[in-house]
């Protein structure tokens, strides 16, 4: 059996959470797929590999900032990774995940579905160029399908200048939004294969020190 194909129990027993983090998960998971027909959060084909697409594809993010507890998520959409991390984040001491999402209807699903799961999330109904001065005490953001590495890194860089990290999960398309960016900004980053996906990486900035000029 491949990666791709592992189900719940193996993502779980991988991840090592608790029972408790595991039924709310699983709350989670029975919330994507109510939700799934009326808003359409995720894509259709990806729902059938949710714990692999998604859960997994989430919880590997943890492992790369073991002592963060202030998270930020921009573009949450259906939670993912944000409401994912806050879920499974939480039997750290302190642990917090800021959820940005511009489209009130996945907000909605947002507030409810944290509510549900008892997450240390709070959810803002807001646009990112907006909203992302407020979240300076953040150490680590994540983004995930949300806009190409030098968009994020022009919303992100006052907070990435100030000691936070960027974790960015990217596709095949990865290098040559790597290239892109650093055609524009000064930047230090590296590349994380994924765990879920061979052909994926996950972009970690670790500092930023402006625009090239």
């Amino acid at each position: 059996m491949t990666r791709a194909h592992l189900g719940r129990d193996a993502v779980l027993r991988e991840a090592g959470v608790s029972r408790e983090t595991a039924a709310s998960l699983d709350l989670y998971v029975a919330q994507l797929t109510r939700w799934q027909s009326i808003k359409n959060l995720v894509g259709p084909s990806t729902l059938a590999e949710v714990w692999t697409r998604h859960v997994a594809d989430s919880l590997q993010l943890l492992a790369l900032a073991p002592e963060a507890t202030r998270w930020l998520d921009l573009g949450s959409g259906a939670g993912i990774p944000g409401l994912i991390l806050a879920i499974a984040g939480r039997d750290r001491p302190g642990f917090h995940v800021d959820l940005v999402e511009s489209n009130g209807r996945k907000g909605a699903f947002l507030q409810e579905t944290a509510r549900l799961t008892g997450a240390p999330a709070k959810v803002h109904v807001a646009r990112i160029e907006t909203a992302i001065a407020g979240f300076a005490d953040s150490q680590v953001i994540t983004a995930r399908a949300l806009a190409p590495l030098s968009q994020l890194l022009a919303w992100t860089a006052p907070l990435l200048k100030n000691g936070a990290i960027g974790l960015f999960p990217k596709g095949r398309d990865v290098l040559t939004e790597l290239t892109e960016a650093e055609e524009r900004w000064r930047f230090t980053a590296d590349l994380i294969p994924s765990r879920t996906d061979s052909e994926a990486r996950i972009v970690r900035v670790s500092s930023v020190s402006g625009l090239l000029p």
